[in-house]
């Protein structure tokens, strides 16, 4: 009887795997292929293709059909190339990368603020497991945004901007010029399986920012720049960060906030399940001094593991800057949920708050972070800060400007 039950199951599983085999057929079969190759795009390292990318995306663009751009295997060398919207066939148009693109290494060849853009698009997919690799040691010394607040960013290695419904997954990441990825005045955009590496030196190379967008998924990625692993800008809002695994580089920001005038507010950001690796900060909630009035509200991190991480929980109302104007930034509804592990500073938790507006709402639950220093024990400060506490609390609470 087993036996018969056992032989039914397995008719069963190979009846819909044939189904699966033929449903990709099919969709396969229902999906032209636009292969760069064909409009001109030549492997190596001494010829520019970004024309020929161009021209094969157009083509699936404007395809009344179901369409798919290929980057076949081999190495690309492309200069600053846009993917332009909309485009008229069915959404998801979908950018198969199974090879390597390397950028040209002259910074002129790049005047907008990406090397490769996907700009006004209703339904993409970008996958493929190829690799983008922006060659930025070859332009990181022309940066000085350390010394000049007023500096030129390096273009993005993929900017993605006025996207709606994108899935980008599979993809290989490395050296950018600047931010590894940059999404704005987008929608919908779930991002997973990355890998996006570049030395912990590298100037400004965050691997993601989110700024000006709407309900943005990032997962099941490992992040490991000289920058933020992703940094919440301006206007984010409903943002999902869920088991990513970032270090070296800066930690999970939010902000810098309160640069620009009339910036847009953060609210409904998720940090979960997340491991940080020797970065200099973990979570972190940055806004500059003399800054306009804005908000950032509603964030919850929650499940979170620090090793050896220098700042892990800090909130800086002063950042990049000592002047004696207040931040205007209005910080409230924070908590911050078992998060455990080892800090390199012996302040662990650092609440800094604007005395202009005062953090408000901010929770502290099941906190367990151990100073690896000497026999001194790892401490709390706050200040402008409106904190409730629960459950374990290692370090303790500071009491400078802090309610239970």
């Amino acid at each position: 009887m087993a036996s018969k039950s056992s032989a039914i199951m397995a008719l069963i599983l190979f009846s819909s795997l044939i189904i699966s085999c033929k449903a990709a057929i099919i969709e396969n079969a229902l999906t032209t292929t636009f292969n760069v190759l064909s409009f001109g795009a030549k492997p190596g390292t001494q010829h520019d293709s970004n024309m020929a990318f161009i021209r094969a995306w157009n083509a699936a663009c404007n395809f009344n059909g179901k369409a798919r751009l290929l980057i076949p295997e081999g190495l690309y060398t492309i200069s600053e190339t846009i993917f332009q919207g909309p485009c008229k066939g069915p959404a998801p148009i979908t950018v198969l990368l199974q090879g390597t693109l390397q950028a040209v290494s002259d910074p002129s060849a790049y005047p907008d603020k990406g090397w490769i853009s996907f700009d006004t698009i209703n339904g993409l997919i970008f996958t493929g497991g190829g690799t983008i690799d922006g060659r930025g040691q070859s332009v990181w010394k022309y940066n000085d945004c350390k010394t000049n607040p007023n500096c030129v960013h390096m273009p993005a290695s993929i900017y993605i901007t006025k996207v709606t419904n994108a899935k980008i997954k599979y993809i290989n990441l490395v050296n950018s010029m600047g931010f590894h990825m940059h999404i704005t005045q987008s929608h919908l955009v779930r991002l997973h399986s990355l890998t996006i590496t570049s030395p912990v030196d590298s100037p400004n190379t965050d691997g993601m920012h989110i700024s000006k967008s709407n309900t943005v998924k990032v997962s099941r990625s490992l992040i490991k720049t000289g920058d933020d692993c992703v940094s919440i800008g301006q206007g984010s809002t409903n943002v999902t960060i869920n088991k990513i695994t970032c270090g070296p580089g800066h930690g999970i920001s939010v902000g810098s906030l309160g640069k620009l005038p009339e910036e847009m507010d953060v609210q409904g950001l998720i940090v979960k399940n997340c491991t940080l690796l020797g970065t200099t900060n973990g979570i972190r909630i940055k806004t500059f001094a003399a800054s306009g009035p804005s908000r950032a509200s509603g964030m919850l991190f929650k499940d979170i593991v620090m090793y050896n991480v220098k700042n892990p929980i800090i909130i800086d109302q002063n950042y990049g800057s000592n002047s004696a104007q207040p931040s205007l930034v209005k910080i409230s509804d924070v908590v911050y949920q078992n998060i455990r592990g080892t800090s390199i500073s012996p302040v662990a938790v650092n609440l800094m708050c604007s005395s202009k507006v005062p953090c408000e709402n901010v929770h502290l639950k099941n906190i367990n972070l151990q100073y690896t220093g000497n026999d001194e024990k790892a401490s709390s400060t706050c200040a402008n800060v409106h904190v409730g506490y629960f459950g374990l609390q290692s370090p303790p609470p500071c009491l400078l400007g802090a309610s239970a």
